[in-house]
């Protein structure tokens, strides 16, 4: 089996070379694709010595089985048809075919089937998205969900690899007393937070708060599904954090959906509020699992549960799924 990663040397790049690594997939043959600033940089993997070659409009990609792309929605708009002519499959962590009719938006806890019905690319869901779904599904197999009210608290590193450094940067300038230079954030970052992530849409929401409701609509198989959002950037290194209160078609009790979620795949329960023992970014770094906790019934909303989670989102809300995805074709 050979597989290629696309956008190697970015922040979800890297991680698929670790989670490749780590999952011991049974890979022949690894191949790395960049831009020009990334052409020639070598990473190891498996022992051996790999140099990343030019992403171009050529054959490189024949007998290819998957290509994981992670090189911004641009670049796989351009260089999708290159990619999957020869009958590779592109699985997509960019935000280019998500809303496509006839690509699979998937995640694999949630809609496995989905990921059959592929005519060559299937897209990975935004990260905030797979983490909170991850964490809700359960709850929509006991009674449909009929609308969310979501906020998330997004770590720097969903910028992309400066975000950190940005954070870092100001925390030490600040310290010594200077300005806090600004890149990456359109407002200082350390000791804030910045209540816009995404384009405005005109209708006083950002695309990135769209995107709960418009992706979980298609991933849970939801037309309906109604969700209000807010995602605000905060200054933590890795992992997001959700707040989300679901109104469901019947009332659901606190035990029973303490119960699904310990039992659904992806999820880690953490809810003992006595001891002090809820999700915490701190700690969800580096996992593949969404912890969720502080589960109650939501007092303001007819048939509400309140929920918070957390999740590793370039790891379960991008990388890890996309590989999972490649699991799942290879397991059918």
């Amino acid at each position: 089996m050979k597989i290629a990663i696309v956008g190697v040397s970015g922040a979800v790049g890297q991680e698929f070379l670790r989670i490749l690594e780590e999952r011991r997939l049974p890979i022949d043959e690894l191949v790395l694709f960049g831009s020009q600033r990334s052409v020639g940089r070598t990473y190891k993997f498996r022992g051996e010595e790999l140099t990343v070659k030019l992403l171009q409009h050529n054959d490189d990609f024949k007998g290819i089985d998957f290509a994981l792309t992670s090189a911004g929605a641009g670049t796989s708009k351009e260089f999708a048809e290159t990619i999957t002519r020869h009958g590779t499959v592109m699985i997509d962590n960019s935000s280019a075919f998500r809303m496509d009719a006839d690509v699979p938006l998937v995640v694999p806890e949630i809609n496995p089937d989905d990921a059959l019905k592929h005519n060559g690319i299937i897209s990975n869901p935004n990260c905030s998205t797979i983490i909170a779904l991850t964490a809700v599904n359960a709850i929509n197999k006991l009674s449909p969900i009929e609308y969310m009210v979501v906020s998330t608290y997004q770590a720097v590193s969903g910028a992309g690899a400066g975000g950190p450094m940005e954070l870092e940067a100001q925390v030490a300038a600040l310290q010594r007393g200077e300005a806090a230079e600004k890149r990456v954030f359109r407002h200082q970052i350390a000791y804030n937070l910045i209540p816009e992530i995404g384009g405005a849409d005109g209708q006083g929401y950002t695309s990135e708060e769209m995107k709960m409701q418009n992706e979980g609509r298609k991933i849970m198989h939801l037309p309906e599904l109604r969700v209000t959002c807010t995602c605000v950037r905060v200054p933590v290194m890795r992992s997001h954090s959700i707040s989300a209160s679901i109104v469901t078609e019947r009332e659901l009790t606190v035990d029973e959906v303490r119960e699904v979620i310990a039992g659904a795949p992806g999820c880690v329960l953490e809810d003992d509020m006595e001891r002090h023992i809820y999700p915490m970014p701190l700690f969800t770094g580096g996992l593949d699992t969404v912890a969720v906790g502080r589960i109650r019934r939501d007092i303001a909303l007819k048939n509400g549960i309140a929920l918070w989670c957390c999740g590793d989102q370039l790891r379960k809300g991008a990388a890890t799924n996309a590989v999972q995805i490649a699991e799942l074709l290879i397991s059918k």
